[in-house]
């Protein structure tokens, strides 16, 4: 029978030595999360739609601004000027997520043009609306490489920024309803976005420690370009298979993002907010092809 080492730390003795050590640790790993003053953002996409408006959102609330667009920089410009507007600092480059790995380094880049990066908001994004049967290999890879492949990378750039400067972090990945619920022609898309709300909870295990949160915002049918519905007022457009019987607006979903990357989501991580009307309570295609207000009655 073999003889307990003295020292071993299975000994109660020395565990109960070791214990204020380490609660002590823990209040010195979470202080940067409850300290957190998020004051440079980089948004993703942001030259239009849910990140134009997401950027905007964010400077609002005291932020410099990183925006990266990928063939609209008139766009991303007329962004910028409104994220000027509030006061703040704002900051364009191109991003190509079909350029892996290096299309990452633009994280990097926006982090030393803003002195320092607080938020990343993951924005960016591509779909197809192709049969299973039909969709080639390079479309398929081209969505997983944008809509997953691109945010994991940016945000391990982001996730090291923030590590080195020991302020903690917020990280939101714009994933879709169809990161919960599948649609017919977008099984890429649907693929992807599954992924990037899986990665999420991920990494909101793996950065908990460093005081960075990371959340997953999944929009339902919202009006700007990639919907066909840029500059449309919502309230004149009827959603019979949505409840609240209209699509949302861009400023919407930004108003959610902001609470994640703000100080007051300090104890939220891991999770994904559907900021979709209802629609995930009806199927994610009543939205478009439901016809009528029969399902509200018994």
């Amino acid at each position: 029978m073999s003889r307990r080492n003295p020292t071993s730390r299975t000994n109660r003795t020395d565990t109960e030595e070791t214990e204020p050590v380490a609660h002590e640790q823990t209040a010195q790993q979470a202080a940067p999360v409850q300290d957190f003053r998020p004051r440079r953002a980089v948004v993703t996409g942001a030259d239009s739609g849910i990140g134009r408006a997401t950027a905007v959102r964010l400077a609002a609330d005291g932020m410099d601004v990183g925006i990266t667009y990928l063939h609209d920089r008139e766009g991303a410009e007329a962004t910028a000027e409104e994220v000027r507007g509030h006061g703040r600092k704002a900051a364009v480059r191109r991003l190509d997520l079909t350029e892996l790995p290096g299309a990452a380094d633009v994280i990097d880049a926006l982090a030393d043009d803003l002195g320092g990066l607080d938020v990343l908001v993951n924005c960016a994004g591509t779909g197809t609306a192709t049969p299973f049967l039909d969709i080639d290999h390079a479309t398929v890879r081209e969505v997983l490489d944008v809509d997953l492949v691109g945010p994991f990378l940016c945000s391990q750039r982001a996730a090291r920024v923030m590590i080195a400067r020991g302020n903690g972090g917020r990280i939101v990945n714009i994933t879709s309803v169809h990161e919960h619920q599948p649609r017919v022609g977008a099984a890429p898309y649907c693929a992807a976005k599954g992924g990037l709300g899986l990665l999420t909870q991920v990494m909101a295990l793996e950065l908990a420690e460093h005081g960075i949160t990371v959340n997953a915002v999944a929009p339902g049918e919202i009006a700007t370009p990639m919907t066909g519905q840029e500059d449309v007022d919502v309230r004149t457009e009827r959603r019979p298979g949505i409840p609240v019987g209209r699509p949302g607006d861009a400023r919407e979903v930004a108003s959610v993002v902001a609470f994640l990357a703000g100080p007051e989501s300090s104890y939220v991580t891991g999770a994904s907010w559907a900021v979709d009307g209802g629609m995930l309570r009806m199927g994610p295609q009543a939205g478009s092809h439901l016809a009528d207000d029969s399902w509200r009655r018994p």
